[in-house]
């Protein structure tokens, strides 16, 4: 070991409760259980959680605490990263974001154990409600998670192209009122029905465009495929009047799809995909602020120089603990060539982003 030690997290559940869960790994029916850190055993309430990462034999779970507790959090989420041959993928995109001025979930590596049985090492992430909102001290509101490619700020469906029947097809409410659905709606139908001269003059009204102009360098950076439709959150802020836009689910990035297989360096444009990236870029004062940010980011924060101390010290950390988990026989010798092409996607990744930049 290097002298830094993952926290340990217990969780125990009824075996009658874990055998529910596991009958029905699609449903979200959450079962009772006690979550054990350090000293402190706490009630809380466990299901699996994701899409595609159901089927796989490590699970991830959703974690809600069942009573009131003193701690800065009422739920979290616990990754498997199992498709992640890195394990630190997710991690790394949320700490990206944030450094280039995005809204973030904070993530961090944990070993888990369940009813005494090994299950190796896991992603903590925060949840995105109404705590997040608190803990940086922003303005209560709405917050929406996009669930699927429905999510696309058109009012066209992703999965037939015919016109949705709601405008909230795609979202979830997590905090907020009925109020806010109305709000919501009324940004997709003006993204979609402004003239131009209307929207690059009333957009603003609506969305924080800087912020999303460097949420969409984020996504384009680190080639999260799905980040554009899918895997985001809206966060209406009540005093301003406006939204922003957060990541999440950020495992299929630097170089790898969702199923943990290499993807090309140039897979995605600059310009990235979705019906409201679209809009704003075709307004050439935005394009022209996304093209500064842009290069701004490429120059400063997505380089390896600033990037890979954060990676090589969780390895270090994780490499005595990956060889607990049951579920990976991932070597330090892996994962040290897991940096490697990391670093090879962020240098091939930075040449074709500035490459086109310059042909537009």
């Amino acid at each position: 070991m290097n002298g830094t030690v993952l926290p340990a997290f217990r969780l125990y559940i009824h075996p009658n409760e874990l055998n529910k869960i596991k009958k029905d790994i699609w449903s979200d029916e959450a079962v009772p259980g006690a979550l054990q850190t350090g000293t402190v055993r706490i009630p809380v309430f466990v299901s699996y959680r994701g899409a595609h990462t159901r089927e796989l034999q490590k699970k991830s779970y959703y974690i809600q605490y069942r009573k009131q507790t003193k701690r800065k959090e009422s739920e979290f989420h616990l990754n498997a990263e199992f498709n992640d041959p890195s394990y630190i993928r997710n991690r790394l995109s949320f700490h990206f974001f944030d450094k280039i001025g995005v809204l973030a979930p904070s993530a961090s590596h944990v070993f888990l154990s369940i009813n005494g049985k090994q299950e190796g090492v896991y992603l903590k992430i925060e949840s995105v409600d109404d705590t997040f909102l608190k803990k940086r001290n922003l303005e209560d509101g709405a917050i929406y998670y996009a669930v699927d490619d429905d999510a696309n700020f058109s009012l066209l469906s992703s999965f037939d192209k015919q016109a949705k029947k709601n405008l909230l097809q795609g979202y979830e409410r997590k905090c907020g009122s009925s109020r806010h659905d109305n709000v919501l709606q009324e940004l997709i139908y003006f993204i979609n029905t402004a003239k131009d001269e209307t929207f690059a003059k009333e957009i603003k009204r609506y969305l924080d465009v800087k912020q999303y102009l460097l949420w969409l360098i984020g996504v384009v950076c680190t080639q999260n495929f799905d980040g554009f439709v899918h895997n985001y959150a809206l966060y209406f802020n009540e005093k301003t009047g406006i939204f922003q836009i957060i990541p999440w689910d950020c495992d299929a990035t630097w170089g790898r799809n969702i199923n943990g297989e290499d993807m090309k360096h140039d897979r995605i444009p600059v310009t990235g995909y979705n019906t409201l990236s679209a809009r704003l870029l075709d307004i050439p004062s935005f394009k022209s602020q996304y093209f500064a940010l842009m290069k701004h980011v490429l120059q400063h924060e997505f380089t390896i120089s600033r990037l890979s101390p954060c990676l090589t010290k969780w390895h270090a950390v994780l490499a005595p603990y990956l060889e607990q988990d049951p579920y990976t026989n991932i070597t330090s010798a892996q994962l040290e060539d897991e940096q490697k092409q990391i670093f090879h996607y962020i240098e091939k990744r930075k040449r074709y982003l500035f490459l086109s930049l310059s042909r537009l």
